[in-house]
């Protein structure tokens, strides 16, 4: 769900930015309905209609609904990157640990009623061409979650570091997807255990 942070959006149009009330607001709609029912089930007519906006307010904010739908991701990626480094603060120097407490967190929100995954894996999904505004961002998030897990598995002492890195980011990809599939008492609840015994089996002995 979006939160209260402000948001400050550049327009590179030339055009004038919209008043930041609207804009916020228009966003705020964006991303609850890009979220929870795709971003190409989802058309300008009702977002604006959703946030009691006009289309040119919307336009004066975001150029296209193309670049709306990165801004979304662009919120998302704040926000996923706050709740990782929530979880690596909590357990200073202890990877372990680290990674055990984001992906509890993880597993508990899968059980969630209105759970619908990763936003950013939902959008990879979407829109296949690499190009793509919102394929961009989310690709860029999977990477940098791909190179913080392969150093904390060498943080770790792992035997094979990148191995268990990218078996870490396999289970969280799986928990994201089997947490829609399955919901309440499904797999995904057990996440946080599976990495564990997968970096037992990785350390050095």
């Amino acid at each position: 769900m979006p939160t209260d942070k402000n948001i400050e959006l550049t327009i590179n149009d030339g055009h004038a930015s919209a008043p930041p009330k609207a804009a916020k607001k228009i966003l705020d709609v964006a991303y609850d309905l890009f979220y929870r029912r795709g971003i190409r089930a989802i058309g300008v007519d009702e977002i604006v209609k959703r946030a009691g906006v006009t289309k040119p307010s919307l336009y004066r904010s975001f150029p296209s609904k193309d670049e709306l739908a990165a801004s979304y991701l662009r919120q998302y990626d704040q926000e996923y990157w706050e709740r990782f480094d929530e979880a690596v603060a909590a357990h200073p120097g202890d990877p372990r640990a680290q990674i055990k407490a984001f992906l509890t967190r993880i597993g508990k929100r899968t059980q969630m009623a209105e759970y619908r995954g990763c936003g950013m894996t939902n959008a990879a999904v979407e829109y296949p061409e690499h190009g793509h505004p919102a394929r961009v961002v989310s690709e860029a998030n999977k990477h940098e979650l791909r190179r913080r897990l392969r150093a904390m598995a060498v943080a770790m002492g792992a035997q094979d570091a990148d191995t268990l890195g990218d078996g870490l980011l396999l289970l969280i990809e799986g928990a994201y997807i089997s947490g829609q599939l399955f919901g309440l008492g499904g797999p995904a609840q057990t996440v946080a255990r599976n990495a564990d015994l997968l970096i037992e089996a990785s350390l050095k002995k």
